[in-house]
């Protein structure tokens, strides 16, 4: 497994958005969606914010592997399914970085159904 660079995660956490694909089974990746993501120390996490009835979030459950992109990122990772144990950091992640949205947006992602969800997205 992969570790992301220290300019990798700068970027992650700089940049609003990012774009994630999931690969499918035959090995081509999905249409990109735009989503945030947040850093927690040296691992980046994402969450669906329509919880895991989105298209992008049930693509990902097949192989658990796609790509991410974001400006000077372009990168193969792995999408690895987390505990309840990290859910305040990154509920704590998303309210920092995505301040200065209205709180109703924020508190979209993190509720019940969208924590559910959190990944943390590994290079490969």
């Amino acid at each position: 497994m992969s570790t992301w660079t220290n300019d990798q995660l700068a970027t992650i956490e700089r940049v609003d958005e990012i774009e994630i694909a999931a690969r499918r089974t035959d090995g081509t990746l999905n249409k990109p969606r735009v989503i945030w993501a947040v850093r927690d120390g040296d691992d980046v996490y994402i969450r669906s914010v329509n919880g895991s009835s989105a298209a992008w979030y049930r693509a990902t459950r097949g192989r658990h592997e796609g790509h991410l992109q974001a400006p000077g990122v372009d990168a193969d990772v792995t999408f690895t399914d987390v505990g309840a144990a990290v859910k305040d950091r990154v509920d704590a992640a998303y309210r920092d970085k995505y301040r200065r949205y209205a709180a109703s947006i924020v508190d979209s992602i993190n509720s019940p159904g969208a924590a559910e969800t959190t990944m943390r997205v590994v290079p490969r």
